[in-house]
């Protein structure tokens, strides 16, 4: 690890004297991107924190049947199985799969001055250039909110000379009411550009609200998006299966596709009806999900 953090201050130091125009630049050039791959089809990941338990079991084993699955990435939720303190080894074991880590879920502690390099280190060598916070109950609280606002503004700014990105992650409750729009919104409307909104279409959909004008309200911002069926309360016939619910999945790749910026749709699957077991399940919504692609 100290050779890690070693690599990681040159690299800092490399581009510390670009850092302010990657920071001038950084909504420009995103905007140019996105204009350019307009329409490009996002790769599909998948969360292994829908299939946690199985991760546990037999790390190597589960994602071997995810790459079976066809799908291209991985989303890390803190787990690396036998490879904890081998990022390299474990890049080179998911490229073994044609898989890549589209992204990691990381608590704010792990980017705090005493954790920051080792934490940029260990990701940057693995090839995952997006730490998306999963949960922070300051998010949605009139105490914290700003606390959390400036944090991920500051963490922008100090990951762009590693080329990383700092995200968000919602939940129902960031869809709450705050200074006359939601606490969702305030975040979106007062982070850097560069920030990533990674909706969580699941939740937003169970706080009634629609996740395909959210895309379309942040153009650019939704670079990872988690497509998860969280069904709103009282809905009859349907399933937490993508293609077997209630959301309007072809209007919602489409916004992905178009305005989202979007480069990775990223399976969750925290429900596993009807007796599936949750790989089972899994596999199907990356079933659902593919018959709308």
């Amino acid at each position: 690890m100290k050779k890690f953090i070693h690599n990681i201050k040159k690299l800092a130091c490399v581009a510390a004297a670009s850092v302010l125009i990657i920071g001038c630049n950084a909504t420009s050039q995103a905007g140019s991107n996105n204009e350019n791959d307009n329409n490009m089809m996002p790769k599909i990941s998948v969360q292994l924190w829908s299939v946690k338990d199985d991760v546990k079991e037999d790390f190597k084993g589960t994602l071997t049947q995810l790459s079976k699955m066809g799908f291209q990435g991985v989303e890390f939720a803190r787990d690396f199985g036998p490879f904890a303190n081998d990022p390299h080894g474990l890049k080179q074991f998911l490229a073994g799969l044609n898989l890549q880590a589209s992204g990691a879920h990381i608590p704010f502690s792990y980017l705090d001055d005493e954790n920051f390099l080792s934490t940029v280190a260990f990701y940057k060598t693995l090839g995952c250039d997006m730490l998306i916070v999963p949960y922070d109950e300051r998010a949605f609280s009139a105490d914290g909110i700003e606390w959390v606002v400036a944090e991920l503004n500051r963490l922008a700014k100090k990951l762009a000379p590693y080329g990383m990105k700092v995200g968000y992650h919602n939940h129902a409750q960031e869809f709450e009411a705050y200074k006359q729009t939601t606490y969702w919104d305030y975040l979106a409307q007062n982070t850097l550009d560069n920030v990533v909104l990674q909706q969580d279409v699941g939740w937003t959909t169970y706080s009634g609200n629609d996740p395909v004008a959210y895309v379309r309200k942040y153009p650019g911002r939704t670079l990872t998006t988690h497509y998860k069926v969280r069904l709103p309360e009282g809905t009859q016939g349907k399933l937490p299966i993508i293609g077997k619910d209630t959301i309007d999945w072809p209007s919602l790749i489409q916004a992905n596709k178009e305005v989202g910026g979007t480069l990775w749709l990223v399976v969750e699957q925290e429900e596993y009806p009807n007796g599936l077991t949750p790989l089972q399940a899994v596999a199907e919504s990356k079933k659902g999900l593919d018959s709308f692609l």
